[in-house]
Protein backbone atom coordinates (compact mmCIF):
# COMPACT_ATOMS: atom_id res chain seq x y z
CA UNK A 1 0.00 0.00 0.00
CA UNK A 2 1.25 3.72 -1.21
CA UNK A 3 1.73 5.59 2.54
CA UNK A 4 1.10 9.04 2.30
CA UNK A 5 4.93 11.49 2.85
CA UNK A 6 5.07 12.64 6.42
CA UNK A 7 5.36 16.32 5.89
CA UNK A 8 7.56 17.90 8.44
CA UNK A 9 9.32 21.08 9.64
CA UNK A 10 12.36 19.94 6.53
CA UNK A 11 10.35 19.26 4.31
CA UNK A 12 10.75 21.70 0.69
CA UNK A 13 8.17 22.75 -1.50
CA UNK A 14 7.53 22.67 -5.83
CA UNK A 15 4.42 22.78 -7.82
CA UNK A 16 2.62 23.59 -10.55
CA UNK A 17 0.57 26.47 -11.41
CA UNK A 18 -2.66 26.82 -13.75
CA UNK A 19 -5.95 27.87 -14.72
CA UNK A 20 -7.17 24.97 -14.84
CA UNK A 21 -4.90 23.00 -12.71
CA UNK A 22 -6.53 19.91 -11.52
CA UNK A 23 -5.82 18.18 -14.40
CA UNK A 24 -2.43 18.32 -14.23
CA UNK A 25 -0.27 14.52 -13.61
CA UNK A 26 2.76 16.19 -12.52
CA UNK A 27 1.65 15.69 -9.10
CA UNK A 28 1.27 12.14 -9.31
CA UNK A 29 4.54 11.86 -10.87
CA UNK A 30 7.00 14.07 -9.31
CA UNK A 31 5.85 12.55 -6.06
CA UNK A 32 6.34 9.06 -6.93
CA UNK A 33 10.06 10.13 -7.87
CA UNK A 34 10.64 11.78 -4.35
CA UNK A 35 9.93 9.01 -2.21
CA UNK A 36 11.69 6.72 -4.12
CA UNK A 37 14.90 9.08 -4.20
CA UNK A 38 14.42 9.37 -0.32
CA UNK A 39 13.75 13.44 -0.71
CA UNK A 40 12.01 15.37 2.08
CA UNK A 41 9.86 17.17 -1.37
CA UNK A 42 6.44 17.41 -2.12
CA UNK A 43 4.77 18.55 -5.42
CA UNK A 44 1.77 20.61 -5.20
CA UNK A 45 -0.98 21.56 -7.37
CA UNK A 46 -1.71 25.50 -7.02
CA UNK A 47 -4.33 27.22 -8.73
CA UNK A 48 -3.43 30.45 -10.12
CA UNK A 49 -5.68 32.76 -12.28
CA UNK A 50 -4.02 35.36 -14.78
CA UNK A 51 -4.98 38.25 -12.53
CA UNK A 52 -3.46 36.99 -9.60
CA UNK A 53 -0.01 36.07 -11.13
CA UNK A 54 2.49 38.35 -9.98
CA UNK A 55 1.15 38.09 -6.12
CA UNK A 56 1.36 34.44 -6.85
CA UNK A 57 5.02 34.50 -7.67
CA UNK A 58 6.33 36.53 -4.92
CA UNK A 59 4.34 34.68 -2.81
CA UNK A 60 6.72 31.59 -3.86
CA UNK A 61 9.65 33.74 -3.52
CA UNK A 62 8.73 34.97 -0.06
CA UNK A 63 8.11 31.58 1.46
CA UNK A 64 11.04 29.64 -0.29
CA UNK A 65 9.31 27.75 -2.42
CA UNK A 66 12.21 25.85 -3.94
CA UNK A 67 10.62 25.27 -7.96
CA UNK A 68 7.43 25.62 -9.77
CA UNK A 69 6.08 23.96 -12.98
CA UNK A 70 4.50 26.07 -15.49
CA UNK A 71 1.58 25.36 -17.37
CA UNK A 72 -1.43 27.51 -19.31
CA UNK A 73 -2.11 30.18 -19.62
CA UNK A 74 1.09 31.31 -17.87
CA UNK A 75 3.85 29.94 -20.01
CA UNK A 76 4.53 33.53 -21.25
CA UNK A 77 2.89 35.61 -19.02
CA UNK A 78 5.81 34.52 -16.41
CA UNK A 79 8.80 35.94 -18.26
CA UNK A 80 8.39 39.76 -17.31
CA UNK A 81 8.96 37.96 -13.31
CA UNK A 82 12.08 36.24 -13.85
CA UNK A 83 15.92 37.24 -13.43
CA UNK A 84 17.03 35.30 -16.33
CA UNK A 85 16.10 32.55 -18.96
CA UNK A 86 17.63 29.93 -20.49
CA UNK A 87 18.43 29.34 -23.88
CA UNK A 88 15.67 27.38 -24.97
CA UNK A 89 13.12 29.07 -23.42
CA UNK A 90 13.72 32.43 -24.77
CA UNK A 91 14.25 31.25 -28.50
CA UNK A 92 10.84 29.24 -27.54
CA UNK A 93 9.57 32.74 -25.96
CA UNK A 94 7.57 30.15 -23.20
CA UNK A 95 8.77 28.90 -19.32
CA UNK A 96 7.73 25.90 -18.26
CA UNK A 97 9.93 25.75 -15.20
CA UNK A 98 10.79 28.35 -12.89
CA UNK A 99 13.54 27.84 -9.95
CA UNK A 100 13.94 30.28 -7.10
CA UNK A 101 17.33 30.85 -5.81
CA UNK A 102 18.94 33.63 -3.56
CA UNK A 103 19.93 35.36 -7.08
CA UNK A 104 16.37 35.38 -8.43
CA UNK A 105 14.24 33.12 -10.24
CA UNK A 106 15.70 31.58 -13.12
CA UNK A 107 13.10 29.95 -16.57
CA UNK A 108 13.75 27.04 -18.13
CA UNK A 109 11.76 25.52 -21.00
CA UNK A 110 12.31 21.92 -19.98
CA UNK A 111 10.00 20.75 -23.02
CA UNK A 112 12.83 20.72 -25.54
CA UNK A 113 15.61 18.81 -23.98
CA UNK A 114 12.87 16.44 -22.81
CA UNK A 115 11.90 15.76 -26.69
CA UNK A 116 15.67 14.99 -27.11
CA UNK A 117 16.20 12.96 -24.44
CA UNK A 118 13.23 10.82 -24.77
CA UNK A 119 14.87 10.09 -28.45
CA UNK A 120 17.78 9.85 -26.79
CA UNK A 121 16.89 6.93 -24.51
CA UNK A 122 15.04 4.77 -26.85
CA UNK A 123 18.19 3.06 -28.25
CA UNK A 124 19.17 3.48 -32.15
CA UNK A 125 16.46 6.73 -32.36
CA UNK A 126 18.11 9.73 -32.10
CA UNK A 127 18.53 13.04 -34.20
CA UNK A 128 19.61 12.85 -37.19
CA UNK A 129 21.98 15.62 -37.56
CA UNK A 130 22.71 17.51 -40.39
CA UNK A 131 19.53 15.71 -41.72
CA UNK A 132 16.39 16.83 -42.54
CA UNK A 133 13.57 16.80 -40.70
CA UNK A 134 9.38 17.17 -40.69
CA UNK A 135 7.51 18.41 -37.92
CA UNK A 136 3.65 18.30 -37.90
CA UNK A 137 1.18 21.60 -36.31
CA UNK A 138 2.72 25.00 -35.61
CA UNK A 139 1.47 25.63 -31.59
CA UNK A 140 3.08 25.87 -28.38
CA UNK A 141 4.52 22.39 -28.40
CA UNK A 142 6.21 22.68 -31.99
CA UNK A 143 7.76 25.83 -30.94
CA UNK A 144 9.68 23.81 -27.98
CA UNK A 145 10.60 20.99 -30.71
CA UNK A 146 11.82 22.96 -33.88
CA UNK A 147 14.05 24.69 -31.06
CA UNK A 148 15.52 21.33 -29.78
CA UNK A 149 16.13 20.16 -33.42
CA UNK A 150 17.78 23.16 -34.31
CA UNK A 151 20.04 23.59 -31.30
CA UNK A 152 21.14 19.52 -31.71
CA UNK A 153 22.25 20.51 -35.15
CA UNK A 154 19.61 19.36 -37.57
CA UNK A 155 20.35 20.51 -40.95
CA UNK A 156 16.57 21.94 -42.25
CA UNK A 157 13.16 21.90 -40.79
CA UNK A 158 9.62 21.63 -42.55
CA UNK A 159 6.65 22.83 -40.52
CA UNK A 160 3.12 21.55 -42.10
CA UNK A 161 0.48 23.11 -40.21
CA UNK A 162 -3.79 23.00 -41.36
CA UNK A 163 -3.26 26.72 -40.78
CA UNK A 164 -0.62 27.72 -43.78
CA UNK A 165 0.14 31.53 -42.47
CA UNK A 166 1.41 30.04 -38.72
CA UNK A 167 3.36 27.08 -40.17
CA UNK A 168 5.60 30.25 -42.53
CA UNK A 169 5.49 32.54 -39.60
CA UNK A 170 6.90 30.06 -37.50
CA UNK A 171 9.30 29.07 -39.63
CA UNK A 172 10.48 32.38 -40.42
CA UNK A 173 10.45 33.60 -36.83
CA UNK A 174 12.86 30.40 -35.79
CA UNK A 175 14.80 30.07 -39.19
CA UNK A 176 15.81 33.59 -38.40
CA UNK A 177 16.74 33.03 -34.60
CA UNK A 178 18.36 29.82 -34.66
CA UNK A 179 19.99 30.21 -38.38
CA UNK A 180 18.51 26.40 -39.31
CA UNK A 181 16.77 26.71 -42.90
CA UNK A 182 13.27 26.14 -41.90
CA UNK A 183 10.14 26.23 -44.66
CA UNK A 184 6.60 26.13 -43.19
CA UNK A 185 3.54 25.17 -45.30
CA UNK A 186 -0.03 23.81 -45.52
CA UNK A 187 -0.96 19.77 -45.34
CA UNK A 188 -2.20 20.14 -48.74
CA UNK A 189 0.87 21.54 -50.37
CA UNK A 190 2.33 19.43 -53.17
CA UNK A 191 5.60 20.20 -51.70
CA UNK A 192 4.53 18.19 -48.62
CA UNK A 193 5.20 14.09 -49.44
CA UNK A 194 8.64 14.91 -51.37
CA UNK A 195 9.73 16.34 -47.88
CA UNK A 196 8.24 14.02 -45.51
CA UNK A 197 9.73 11.02 -48.36
CA UNK A 198 13.37 12.78 -47.49
CA UNK A 199 12.83 13.15 -43.88
CA UNK A 200 15.09 11.00 -41.00
CA UNK A 201 12.21 11.90 -38.60
CA UNK A 202 9.00 13.02 -38.69
CA UNK A 203 7.81 14.81 -35.19
CA UNK A 204 4.18 15.32 -34.91
CA UNK A 205 2.83 17.74 -32.50
CA UNK A 206 -1.09 17.87 -33.48
CA UNK A 207 -3.69 16.85 -31.06
CA UNK A 208 -5.44 15.49 -34.15
CA UNK A 209 -3.54 12.77 -33.98
CA UNK A 210 -5.21 11.77 -30.99
CA UNK A 211 -8.65 10.29 -32.62
CA UNK A 212 -8.98 7.70 -34.73
CA UNK A 213 -12.16 8.94 -36.43
CA UNK A 214 -9.99 11.77 -37.66
CA UNK A 215 -7.70 11.20 -41.34
CA UNK A 216 -3.55 11.08 -40.90
CA UNK A 217 -2.40 14.03 -41.79
CA UNK A 218 -0.24 12.75 -43.81
CA UNK A 219 -0.10 9.59 -45.70
CA UNK A 220 2.16 7.42 -44.34
CA UNK A 221 3.01 6.20 -48.43
CA UNK A 222 5.84 9.02 -48.22
CA UNK A 223 7.32 7.72 -45.78
CA UNK A 224 10.82 5.91 -45.58
CA UNK A 225 10.20 2.77 -44.02
CA UNK A 226 13.53 3.65 -42.47
CA UNK A 227 12.18 6.69 -41.00
CA UNK A 228 11.43 7.22 -37.15
CA UNK A 229 8.28 8.65 -36.17
CA UNK A 230 7.91 10.39 -33.13
CA UNK A 231 3.87 11.67 -32.12
CA UNK A 232 4.58 13.44 -28.87
CA UNK A 233 0.79 13.41 -28.36
CA UNK A 234 0.64 10.56 -25.16
CA UNK A 235 -3.15 9.58 -24.93
CA UNK A 236 -3.76 7.09 -26.49
CA UNK A 237 0.14 5.24 -25.91
CA UNK A 238 -0.23 4.24 -29.75
CA UNK A 239 -2.18 7.16 -31.46
CA UNK A 240 -3.18 5.83 -35.23
CA UNK A 241 -0.31 7.94 -36.96
CA UNK A 242 2.09 5.31 -35.04
CA UNK A 243 0.03 2.32 -35.76
CA UNK A 244 0.15 3.05 -39.37
CA UNK A 245 3.18 3.75 -39.51
CA UNK A 246 4.90 1.06 -37.64
CA UNK A 247 2.88 -1.35 -40.67
CA UNK A 248 5.02 0.90 -42.98
CA UNK A 249 8.04 -0.22 -41.15
CA UNK A 250 8.77 2.45 -39.44
CA UNK A 251 10.12 2.81 -36.29
CA UNK A 252 8.09 4.69 -33.35
CA UNK A 253 7.65 6.50 -30.32
CA UNK A 254 5.30 7.91 -28.01
CA UNK A 255 4.82 10.96 -26.05
CA UNK A 256 5.25 9.45 -22.55
CA UNK A 257 8.75 9.75 -22.98
CA UNK A 258 9.09 13.92 -23.52
CA UNK A 259 6.94 14.13 -20.39
CA UNK A 260 8.85 12.20 -18.05
CA UNK A 261 12.34 14.06 -19.36
CA UNK A 262 10.67 17.33 -19.47
CA UNK A 263 9.47 16.34 -15.80
CA UNK A 264 12.92 14.72 -14.66
CA UNK A 265 15.00 17.89 -15.91
CA UNK A 266 12.84 19.94 -13.74
CA UNK A 267 13.20 17.05 -10.66
CA UNK A 268 17.03 17.62 -11.46
CA UNK A 269 17.32 21.23 -11.16
CA UNK A 270 15.81 21.67 -8.15
CA UNK A 271 16.92 18.76 -6.10
CA UNK A 272 20.62 17.97 -7.68
CA UNK A 273 19.16 14.57 -8.00
CA UNK A 274 18.50 12.63 -10.99
CA UNK A 275 15.39 11.02 -10.13
CA UNK A 276 14.21 7.36 -11.37
CA UNK A 277 12.64 7.75 -14.76
CA UNK A 278 10.98 4.53 -14.63
CA UNK A 279 9.44 5.54 -10.91
CA UNK A 280 7.94 8.32 -13.11
CA UNK A 281 6.44 7.22 -15.90
CA UNK A 282 5.17 3.90 -14.16
CA UNK A 283 3.19 6.96 -12.24
CA UNK A 284 1.59 8.53 -15.03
Amino acid sequence: MHTRHLLTGHTRVVGVIGDPVEHSRSPQMHNAAFAKAGLDYVYVPFHVRPNNLAQAIAGFKAINVVGINVTLPHKQAVIPYLTSTSREAELIGAVNTLTFTDEGIHGDNTDAPGVLRALEESGDMSVPVGEHVVVLGAGGAARAVVVALALAGVASITIANRTVEKAVSLAEEMGQKTGVSMQGMGLADAQLPVAVCQSMLLINTATASMDARVPLLISVDWLQPNTIVYDIVYTPPVTPLMQASAERGCQTLGGIGMLVHQGAIAFEKWTGVAPCTETMRQAL
